[in-house]
């Protein structure tokens, strides 16, 4: 059996690990997964993990930043994107297609359509999931607001993010000798986590500076991720604060972190409770949006606006051991969702 996986960002950070780890399922069941991303796509992680990638046109106005206009300008090159999509999908001769978030569920939908072949979308945003629902079976992410609803519309069920098979075997001591690599570590302080995945927003960078500017030298402070603007360098004092950037050891290094500031979307988060992480989630950094996390992970983390990061942190190591706690009901849950869904979509196609 072959699948096709459609795609949307850069091949880069959570939509590809999204991916990336329900391929990783599906191939532990025997299913053989090839992969579509757009043209202008890095597809740097694929790369990382020896897959190559077929390059077609995936939209970006299916995401969380849409607004009315690029929706429009998304809608126009969709009619383009839906051939190609249609034409690989017949070239390939797959059983079924998946596509990931935004763009790339919305191009599977109707590439899938066109070609007669069974589909099933990943959605998180108000423009996929109100679109792809009509023509195929989908599975909606915790940032949707529907994942908190008693009862979903026909041809939607909830799934917890796919994590890799791996990430519960995060290993303390290698975060450890990583970081005593940085000079401005210290092993007898407490270590403080900040990201908002692979690409570094504003307000994660003021929420570490608040924190700096508050306790001063009392906790390593960890930055990582790749500056989603260039300019963002300028903000990040690599004096003060221990930079890390893009790395591969992130579940290692939740296991040594104390606590994570995080934004509240993604795979980060189910990383996180997997490894038994207290989480700060800060709201609106991501687009101003708000996706009420701690709703979904009730007592596993708190909710935070940036300028009240300090305070947040405090309760956070106050609350210490109810916070793992309730991380450990909610990690079993997520270590478990990939082949979970991988699961429940072979049984659809039986």
């Amino acid at each position: 059996m072959k699948a096709l996986f459609i795609v949307t960002g850069r091949g880069l950070g959570g939509d590809a690990m999204t991916a990336l780890n329900a391929m990783n399922a599906l191939e532990r069941r025997g299913v053989t997964c090839e992969i579509a991303l757009d043209a202008s796509a890095h597809g740097t992680l694929f790369e990382k993990h020896g897959y190559n990638w077929h390059k077609i046109s995936v939209p970006h106005a299916g995401g969380h930043s849409a607004t009315k206009l690029s929706a429009a300008k998304g809608a126009a090159k969709l009619v383009v994107a839906t051939f190609k999509a249609r034409n690989l999908i017949k070239k390939l001769k797959v059983d079924f297609v998946v596509g990931v978030l935004g763009g790339g569920a919305i191009v599977a939908s109707l590439g899938g359509k066109f070609a007669r072949k069974p589909t099933f979308s990943l959605i998180s945003t108000p423009l996929d999931s109100s679109f792809c629902p009509k023509f195929n079976q989908c599975y909606i992410l915790p940032e949707l607001d529907k994942f908190r609803w008693d009862e979903l519309p026909e041809n939607m069920d909830k799934a917890f993010y796919p994590l890799s098979k791996d990430v519960d075997e995060g290993d303390a001591e290698v975060a450890f000798e990583k970081l005593k690599e940085f000079p401005n570590f210290d092993e007898n302080k407490k270590t403080i986590l900040f990201s908002s995945g692979s690409s570094i927003f504003k307000g994660t960078i003021r929420a570490m500076d608040l924190t700096l500017k508050e306790f001063g030298d009392k906790y390593n402070l960890v930055l990582v991720g790749l500056p989603l603007h260039d300019e963002y360098m300028d903000l990040i004092d690599e004096e003060k604060i221990i930079y890390a950037g893009y790395i591969t050891w992130i579940n290692d290094l939740f296991r040594y972190a104390d606590l994570a500031v995080l934004t509240d979307d993604g795979v980060s988060l189910e990383e996180a409770l997997v490894a038994r992480t207290p989480i700060i989630a800060l709201t609106k950094v991501k687009w101003g949006r708000y996706q009420n996390m701690a709703g979904v992970f009730k007592g596993a983390i708190i909710e935070s606006e940036v300028e009240d990061v300090c305070k947040s942190i405090n309760e956070a190591f106050e609350n210490m051991d109810s916070l793992k706690q309730n991380a450990v009901k909610y990690g079993k849950l997520c270590s478990e969702a990939a082949d979970d869904l991988a699961d429940r979509m072979l049984k659809k196609l039986e």
